[in-house]
């Protein structure tokens, strides 16, 4: 089968084999779904242009007639007032049916993602992940059998497109994040502190990949599964990323991808502070393999 995760941000395509229980090959590329979302309230028709375009690409890599095709998509498509239109049109052009699933449905299937990596990397404990998107952050505690998920409407595109600066986004991210730091106090409250702080999508991945010495190109999942983060590793890479030319900045993240890390950062360490945990475990696996994983149930 291959899953499919329209995110706010990047759009995502991966195999899976239902038998086997193994991920095959997998694309990815930047949409921006979100882009302006947090002033004009709609998908723009420039990211729609966007997200189709990248789904007949990914068509040349996978085999879309000869699979089972699962296909979700996230906060900007639940925040935007033109989202069913939008759907609609990217179903007429590529024939892919995206679903808007809730935020709590979100957390749980990266959660799921998170599970399986973990099991594999034979790291155990109470945990939480936080999945910080282009337009939300996913955050979910996993207690043995208890789960405990929310969702907060707080990401990297729109944040670093709702202030001018980054010292403007320092300035007001506590405040942003203040509903997250309640939450995270809730549990904390009524379950205890978790034994692990566990991070996926692009900003810690790519935090990751820098300290490994990796660039946009050369990034390899693989090698990001399991890295430990602390608070001055995003510290020094935001300095080391500000320092760089916009050429330099280009090769180091992605194209157009510089901004929104930068941002990403400062939502991650306050992350840090928040969850109060000393370091933090990456895991590259999010949203598009647990809804892989979860069809295959």
């Amino acid at each position: 089968m291959i899953a499919i995760d329209l995110g706010s941000n990047t759009l995502r395509f991966i195999e899976f084999d239902c038998e086997s229980r193994e991920f095959g090959k997998s694309y990815e590329k930047m949409v921006k779904t979100a882009d302006n979302l947090a002033h004009s309230g709609i998908i723009s028709n420039e990211a729609y242009e966007r997200v189709v375009e990248t789904i007949l690409d990914a068509k040349k890599i996978f085999d879309f007639s000869s699979h089972k095709i699962s296909a979700v998509t996230t906060e900007a498509m639940r925040r935007a007032s033109n989202s069913s239109r939008v759907l609609a049109d990217i179903y007429s052009a590529t024939g892919v049916k995206f679903e808007i699933i809730s935020g709590e449905k979100e957390a749980l299937l990266t959660l799921e993602a998170v599970k399986y990596r973990l099991k594999k990397l034979d790291i155990n404990g109470s945990f939480v992940v936080v999945d910080i998107g282009g337009a939300s952050t996913e955050v979910a505690f996993c207690y043995g059998d208890e789960i405990v998920t929310n969702s907060f409407p707080i990401g990297i595109v729109t944040t670093a497109q709702r202030y001018t600066t980054l010292t403007d986004i320092g300035d007001s991210i506590s405040a942003d994040m203040v509903d997250i730091d309640q939450f995270v106090k809730n549990t904390y409250d009524k379950y205890g502190v978790v034994d692990r702080f566990v991070a996926t999508a692009g900003t810690p991945t790519t935090v990751a990949a820098m300290k490994l010495g990796q660039n946009y190109t050369t990034y390899r999942p693989e090698k990001i599964n399991g890295i430990e983060l602390y608070i001055e590793d995003l510290d020094r890479e935001l300095n080391h990323l500000l320092s760089l030319s916009s050429k330099d900045r280009e090769l180091l993240v992605g194209v157009g991808r510089g901004d929104l890390v930068s941002a990403g950062i400062l939502i991650y360490r306050e992350l840090f502070k928040i969850i109060g945990l000393e370091s933090c475990i990456v895991i590259d696996d999010g949203l598009r393999e647990g809804l892989a994983l979860q069809s295959c149930k």
